[in-house]
């Protein structure tokens, strides 16, 4: 890591060595010491990815050329009329009911799209710059059923649910947005469905959230009560720190009506909007991997297009998600090598372009908080950070190949998370942490490192300490119970969820709930 980047990471203080007061009292003291917040977090979230490039210059060049032909000579079908007519106007061509777009087009496009994007919190202090190859973890996901935390056995998910999620998470240092993770079926009708949606993320956490829009129609009504909470007309959309989630591509290679309009709609009123592509390799994308990125490469560049045409430079999350079937059953996997390769790939592809990334992993298939939800959401998470991927969606709490979620899959997958986020930081070599002297030192006197002031200052600055995984011996983790991960998760949740953090004021609610059906009881 280069000592540019070292400085944007870490506060300069703790890149210098600076040596932090020295813990007393022995192992009790030392334990008392960890139970406290860190002064430092070693781990912080928007680390430097882009270190694992699976595609070589020649692949990325050979792949962004068969994308660009794909769309200047097989086209986009399906495109509706207020779109195809911004189309033509900027040079595409209409015909046999495919839009055709040149690759200039393509090109005004990139080079238009913001290269960062502040994606704010309603708390200011919480928002995220995404862009460059910073890397961000957060959620997403439309799972229908909840891994109850008392029964242990999946249900239909809740509003409730959703709330509770938001409420979690907002506690959970490594996870940096909020994007609806589960569905609230117990609602009735798609308006509904869409108010509420944005009530719960909006009453549950102070940071940048995200949503979907069913009907363009939605849009207006959800802004007015974002400005409920903000207190005067207009301040939503002059900062908005809700973001949309908006799927305007059908794979292969035709536009949504329905999700064309809502992107108008959401540009209207300033809204950032997450383009996602989410092909699925033998099914409505090609098996092999070069083919399937070509693609789907495609797809997200004609997302690019339309909202370049509808509005050029509005900030646009390059959402290009690889989806992977099993090609024995048809069934979707969501953990595994190939779709982790595949996302770092696209990663790759997008930053290469400038664009600001977005990809997903943690979509495990596993249905169990148990070794095989522990290992695809490792290797597929850390391969999405190590490529650089700006924000890397359903990275916690997803289960099932995303038919699920888990409050204490959330807990686990933060600590996994922070693991990624040191790796990410690397080493930061300097003639001080190098500890010439210091070596000479303790080589020359006691003959241990324990107790050092190095040491000391490097257990505060350089090491990540996870909330559950377990490092006792085995005769102290059988002496506290013998609990699992899963146990020990499950009671962090509870905690955590005994919390009620107040986003809105008693008067900003009684104005929403006057003016909108919500259906979340009153939780104060």
């Amino acid at each position: 890591m280069t000592e540019a980047r070292v400085r944007e990471t870490v506060p300069a203080k703790v890149i210098e060595g600076s040596v932090m007061a020295r813990a007393t009292g022995g192992r009790a003291g030392r334990h008392l010491r960890r139970s406290k917040a860190l002064p430092i977090n070693p781990a912080p979230p928007g680390g430097f990815g882009g270190q694992y490039k699976p595609l070589s210059m020649s692949d990325m060049e050979q792949i962004y050329d068969v994308a660009l032909r794909l769309l200047e000579e097989l086209g986009v079908g399906e495109v509706p009329d207020r779109l195809r007519d911004l189309f033509v106007q900027q040079g595409a061509r209409f015909e046999s009911g495919r839009i055709y777009i040149p690759r200039r087009l393509i090109a005004q496009a990139v080079a238009a799209a913001p290269k960062t994007i502040t994606l704010h919190g309603r708390d200011p202090a919480r928002s995220i710059e995404v862009g460059g190859d910073r890397v961000h973890f957060g959620t997403g996901g439309a799972a229908v059923q909840t891994l109850d935390l008392d029964s242990g056995d999946y249900r239909a998910s809740t509003l409730q649910d959703l709330y509770d999620f938001a409420r979690l998470q907002d506690q959970l240092t490594n996870v940096s947005w909020f994007t609806r993770c589960c569905v609230a079926t117990d609602l009735v009708g798609e308006e509904a469905l869409d108010i509420n949606t944005a009530y719960a993320l909006l009453a549950g956490t102070s940071k940048p959230v995200a949503t979907s829009f069913t009907l363009a129609d939605h849009v207006a009504p959800i802004v007015k009560m974002m400005d409920m909470a903000e207190g005067r007309e207009g301040a939503f959309s002059e900062r908005p720190w809700l973001a949309a989630h908006i799927s305007p591509m059908i794979s292969p290679l035709r536009f949504g009506a329905d999700a064309v309009e809502v992107c108008f709609e959401c540009v209207a009123h300033n809204i950032t909007v997450s383009c996602i592509t989410a092909a699925q390799s033998g099914a409505t994308a090609p098996a092999t991997p070069a083919a399937f990125l070509a693609q789907s490469l495609a797809e997200t560049l004609a997302a690019l297009a339309m909202v370049h045409v509808m509005k050029p430079g509005h900030p646009m999350i390059f959402s290009n998600w690889p989806f992977v079937i099993d090609l024995r059953s048809g069934a979707f996997s969501g953990g595994g090598g190939e779709i982790a390769l595949m996302n770092a790939a696209s990663a790759q592809l997008s930053n290469w372009l400038g664009l600001v990334s977005g990809v997903a992993s943690s979509m495990t298939d596993s249905k169990a908080i148990d070794a095989q939800y522990g290992a695809e959401k490792g290797v597929t998470a850390l391969a999405a950070a190590l490529s650089g991927a700006n924000m890397i969606y359903e990275s916690a709490g997803m289960t099932a190949a995303l038919l699920g979620v888990s409050f204490e899959g959330f807990v686990l997958d933060n600590d996994m998370l922070g693991n990624i986020y040191r790796m990410l930081r690397g080493v930061e070599v300097t003639d001080e942490n190098l500890g010439f002297d210091v070596i000479v030192d303790v080589v020359q006197g006691e003959g241990h490192f324990l107790g050092h002031p190095q040491t000391m200052a490097a257990m505060e600055r350089d090491y990540f300490y996870p909330e559950t995984a377990d490092r006792e011996a085995p005769i102290t983790w059988r002496e506290r119970g013998s609990m699992d991960a899963q146990t020990r998760a499950k009671a962090t949740a509870r905690t955590l969820l005994q919390r009620h953090p107040t986003y809105l004021s008693a008067q900003a609610d009684a104005r929403i709930r006057a003016a909108f059906d919500i259906q979340l009881p009153p939780q104060r």
